[in-house]
């Protein structure tokens, strides 16, 4: 072997892999010659290639070296100001950026009060228990200024997080604790995925995963003889592996599906009678709906097929295979990121109680199973790590999807839940963790909203747009660059997250940031407890261990975890949770909700009187009308190559882009239509705003619709525009920012309709990943 040769193996053999996970998967990393290197937990069946998004991204110029101010919020002090996100930033040293922070943060605290300040922070920043940016922020806001003005739901599931607890009850154990993906390999029969279980999705998960198991359950299952049905406008939302029958539906129609479908069922005889009779409350109610005594339109098999475009006969057929099997009905969290997005949750659950199934292995209603990867596993048996948020002194809150509009309408009503609430006037929003200008709709409008504030501070490792609007921009770590312990609660693998490289520039890690701040504000003891980040890890760490202890299990120290690889903790059995529990003794087991069945009819949403959300499933109309003008319905789903938004700059995500732009799937006879062919460049367009793809041409999405991930940062050709041409590919310049209903006022960016032209100018510079002037 040559010397040379000889001693770069040494060199690596020299530079062990450490543990490291992140929402996408345990992995381990090392640094060899300046150069990050990765590969996927072993254990891992199979392991999700976003990983290689870390490599470049590391040490990528989208990277944020230090402080920043922006220019004109640094001459002329806080208040509204039409230049964010065109303005210019000047760098300053720490001292000098805390120095201001503080200031205004005891101004507004001050000034206003708590109730000014809003904490934005969405979860997702990073798998470590103790970086995690949500708890650091909430808990600086809380110790520090005495609150703040939280929000609540998702964007991914805001409206099912509303009306599931009135008519199931518990809405995590609906989606954590019911049917597993071991119950579907052993036990299921017939799977109808209304939106499918695409792997993209439940590839990820909040704070970490282990083992992707959801292509091989898939596999086993339709090994075994267990027959999928996909009902959606994309065939690929149920992976190869699933053998799946694909039923090309109107997007937006599925809840006219499920009708038709359980109408047949009444009709024929074929529903589970003596099941809605001891488990259900209101059928008679939706009986009468459903059979067009209440309105005059039956929901038969008929109506549905003018509404959904799957044929009135293929719907009696899958009516008839259902009933009588040991079926499985999902409903993902797309259909309910959609006007009206409470009506298929509902009726999903409606058409499992038809079919008698819920409660048993591998049958009746799987709500989001698919949409995330801790969905249909077991819980761990132990607490995990966890940092206290403390005590919020502000009782005030939006639904998350609603931040534009609490920034543009202080002061008005609205609706939520049955409550008529008022937007608070905010003047500070702190940011840490999460980046709205992927997540919300109508970004267009978002960016008026923003100008409203007084002042903006992002904590962020990379110039997102939302940075990019800050008026302190302080730079964070990646989690290579810290320690931390990685947990999930329905994940047994806990982790010791070793650093794997220094800071990139100035970066700091939260907790130092806020430890800084809260002294400032006179409460850095409270913030920090007087210990280190270490000492932090092994306080936590010690929930965990004590839980071990307790049921007399195995419980190293932390040392000995730190030294490992990581520790496989106890779960908990495969049981089905609340709802086999109440399906076996309903006396014993009540569901909470009022009547402590299953509410098909519910009295306290009918009560809420909002025209929108009635008192049983109905057909309400969707508001994305094609017309000529926008003939396209658009699908903006997750991407498959990065988690959101998250380091779109990596190396897998740049890879999947066309001419550095996101891609968007068409079918080849719309494209011919058009005059656009594969690799084209297409402009995407409508009232709200416009942007630049590139297409791939498939016959596995239907007719009229066109599919373009979220996710590709948001770039305006002319930022001084006021609905400028984005160039990168970000849909959420076409979606609109209205709520699902009154009654949980989720978010609607799934749908909307869009114009779509081959673009034929000079292709504008993309600077999406460049920073600032």
């Amino acid at each position: 072997m040559p010397e040379s040769a000889a001693a770069e193996g040494n060199e690596q053999a020299e530079t062990p892999f450490r543990p490291h996970t992140s929402h996408w998967g345990v992995f381990s990393a090392r640094m060899v010659d300046g150069q990050l290197e990765v590969k996927p937990h072993a254990g891992d069946p199979d392991p999700n290639e976003i990983i290689q998004n870390f490599p470049a991204a590391l040490r990528h110029r989208a990277r944020i070296v230090q402080p920043m101010v922006r220019k004109s919020w640094l001459e002329n002090g806080p208040g509204p100001d039409e230049r964010r996100g065109r303005d210019e930033f000047v760098p300053v040293s720490w001292e000098t950026a805390l120095d201001l922070l503080g200031h205004e943060l005891a101004r507004v605290r001050d000034g206003s009060g708590p109730g000014a300040i809003f904490g934005g922070s969405y979860g997702w920043s990073s798998a470590g228990r103790f970086h995690h940016a949500q708890s650091q922020i909430h808990r600086f806001l809380n110790v520090a200024c005495g609150g703040y003005v939280r929000s609540v739901t998702s964007y991914s599931s805001g409206s099912s997080q509303v009306l599931i607890p009135h008519i199931i009850g518990d809405h995590e154990g609906l989606t954590k604790r019911n049917v597993s993906w071991e119950q579907i390999a052993e036990h299921s029969e017939i799977v109808l995925a209304f939106g499918g279980m695409a792997l993209k999705n439940s590839m990820v998960a909040g704070g970490s995963v282990s083992k992707h198991v959801e292509r091989g359950a898939m596999q086993r299952a339709a090994e075994r003889g267990c027959n999928f049905v996909l009902v959606s406008p994309l065939r690929s939302d149920l992976p190869d592996e699933a053998n799946a029958e694909w039923l090309s539906c109107v997007p937006g129609s599925d809840t006219a599906l499920m009708m038709g479908i359980v109408h047949t069922l009444v009709v024929e005889g074929r529903h589970d009678r003596a099941f809605l009779e001891r488990y259900t409350s209101g059928w008679p109610i939706f009986e009468r709906y459903l059979l067009g005594e209440t309105d005059g339109q039956p929901k038969d098999a008929e109506w549905a097929a003018a509404l959904t475009g799957v044929s009135a006969e293929e719907i009696v057929v899958l009516a008839r295979r259902l009933a009588g099997k040991r079926a499985l009905i999902v409903v993902s969290h797309s259909l309910q990121r959609a006007e009206h997005g409470e009506q298929p949750v509902w009726m999903g659950m409606v058409l499992a109680a038809a079919l008698g199934q819920i409660g048993l292995p591998g049958g009746g209603y799987g709500y989001a199973l698919g949409a995330i990867a801790y969905y249909g596993r077991r819980y761990n048996a132990v607490p995990i790590p966890t940092l206290s948020q403390g005590r919020n002194g502000v009782s005030d809150f939006i639904p998350v999807a609603r931040i534009a509009d609490m920034q543009l309408h202080p002061g008005e009503t609205y609706r939520f839940n049955g409550e008529s609430r008022t937007y608070p006037e905010i003047k500070l929003v702190y940011w840490a963790g999460g980046n709205p200008f992927h997540h919300h709709q109508d970004l267009n409008r978002l960016r008026k909203a923003f100008t409203r504030l007084d002042t903006l501070v992002v904590h962020e490792l990379a110039w997102t747009a939302t940075a990019r609007h800050a008026d302190v921009v302080l730079p964070c770590t990646m989690t290579l660059e810290r320690e931390d312990i990685g947990a999930n609660s329905n994940d047994p693998l806990l982790v010791p997250m070793h650093p794997i490289a220094p800071p990139y520039g100035e970066a700091r890690d939260d907790y130092a940031i806020f430890a800084d701040l809260a002294e400032r504000l006179g409460a850095r003891e409270t913030f920090t407890e007087g210990r280190s980040v270490r000492q932090w890890l092994e306080h936590l760490y010690e929930q965990t261990r004590a839980g071990l202890a307790e049921k007399g299990l195995a419980a190293p120290n932390f040392n000995e975890f730190w030294k490992g690889e990581g520790y496989v903790l106890p779960q908990q059995p495969d049981d089905g949770g609340y709802l086999r529990a109440f399906r076996n003794d309903p006396a014993a087991n009540p569901l909470p909700t009022p009547s402590g069945k299953l509410q098909i009819y519910s009295e306290t949403i009918a009560s809420f009187e909002e025209a929108d959300c009635p008192g049983h499933p109905t057909w309400l109309g969707p508001v994305y009308v094609p017309d000529k003008s926008t003939p396209f319905v658009l699908i903006s789903n997750q991407p498959r190559t990065r988690l959101h938004s998250q380091l779109d700059f990596g190396g897998h995500s740049v890879a999947s882009k066309l001419k550095g732009r996101e891609v968007a799937t068409m079918h080849h006879d719309d494209a011919a239509e058009r005059g656009i062919s594969e690799g084209d460049i297409i402009r995407l367009s409508n009232e709200r705003g416009a942007c630049l793809a590139g297409v791939t041409l498939s016959d596995g999405i239907r007719h009229g619709v066109i599919q373009l991930a979220t996710g590709a940062w948001y770039d305006p050709a002319d930022p001084n525009e006021e609905k400028p041409l984005c160039v990168h590919g970000n849909p959420n310049v076409l979606t609109r920012d209205i709520g699902t209903s009154a009654l949980a006022q989720g978010c609607t960016g799934q749908l909307t309709t869009v114009q779509v032209e081959r673009f034929d100018d000079n292709l504008p510079e993309i600077r999406a990943f460049d920073p600032p002037a």
